[in-house]
């Protein structure tokens, strides 16, 4: 087992860094919010007063933060810290050339650094089935492959550093824009006066089967349980949607590339979070469609 300096403990951290602790690793855990800590330390983390704290002698850093930036100011003081034989795992949901940056970086001092972002939502989290997508080398992916797997069900290699988040994004297009075409077959059949137990038990098996469909359903009582049935409470946060979307909207742009579906999917998570409804589950965008 490792000694594991783990810095992030939100919605998704806290989860992962519990079943990492579950495992029997030493998890030597950091956030800013004590509430968290204290969620740690029962879960059988080690609480510690700062990320130098966390990062101190552990073999494995795996840092589960908001945005790029955070990622680089944390990653910045890390440097002088963490010890030349750790391998430096970054789980959170960032831009491709802020993670490519940072694991230069990283070379550039000597360590070794994978961006490996999740897919899954809170409940994987908690459960230790997340799908992690890394990006690195095929070295520094065997050296964090054998940390990923303590806390999901699928670790892919998705090429060098940049390709993980790459994937991410793309991945999460995809979820967004199908959570929507989703919501508005779900409510049309409602319109048309289809039962929509019925058009679920068909669609389900049929060529207009989707994840967002089958194991996501955006209605209550519909396939198996998800945050619909909870009044759209937990899961994965409209307003963290929207935030992929931006990521995969302004890598878009920086390419080149025509992704006309996710601009549309990106416009309705907007205003969605835009009239106060981020922190509900993104399938709750249904709610836009029934009126």
């Amino acid at each position: 087992m490792a000694r594991i300096g783990f810095i992030g403990l939100g919605n998704m951290g806290g989860g992962m860094a519990a079943n990492l602790a579950k495992k029997g690793h030493d998890v030597r855990a950091f956030d800013l919010s004590a509430d968290a800590l204290d969620k740690a330390k029962a879960a059988g983390c080690l609480p510690v007063a700062s990320a130098a704290e966390a990062a101190d002698g552990a073999e494995a850093i795996v840092t589960m933060l908001p945005a790029g930036k955070h990622v680089a100011e944390v990653y910045d003081a890390l440097f002088a810290i963490a010890s030349p034989s750790a391998i430096l795992i970054d789980c959170s949901t960032i831009d491709v050339a802020t993670a490519k940056q940072v694991a230069a970086a990283a070379q550039a001092k000597g360590l070794v650094a994978v961006d490996a972002p999740v897919s899954g939502g809170i409940g994987a989290a908690n459960a230790g089935t997340l799908t992690f997508m890394v990006g690195g080398s095929a070295e520094a992916f065997d050296r964090a492959q054998a940390i990923l797997t303590d806390m999901g069900k699928a670790v892919i290699h998705a090429g060098a550093n940049g390709a993980g988040q790459a994937a991410k994004i793309c991945n999460n297009m995809i979820l967004g824009a199908t959570m929507i075409a989703t919501c508005e077959a779900f409510v049309l059949a409602e319109k048309l006066g289809l039962d929509v137990q019925a058009f679920y038990d068909i669609a389900s098996v049929s060529s207009g089967q989707s994840w967002s469909m089958t194991t996501y359903a955006p209605l209550p009582g519909i396939g198996p349980d998800t945050p619909a049935d909870h009044d759209y409470q937990g899961g994965f946060a409209a307003a963290l949607m929207l935030k992929d979307l931006r990521l995969a909207m302004a890598a878009a742009q920086d390419t080149g590339a025509d992704t006309p579906m996710g601009a549309k999917a990106a416009e309705r998570y907007e205003a969605f979070a835009e009239a106060g409804q981020g922190g509900l589950d993104f399938s709750a965008i249904i709610r836009t469609l029934r009126g």
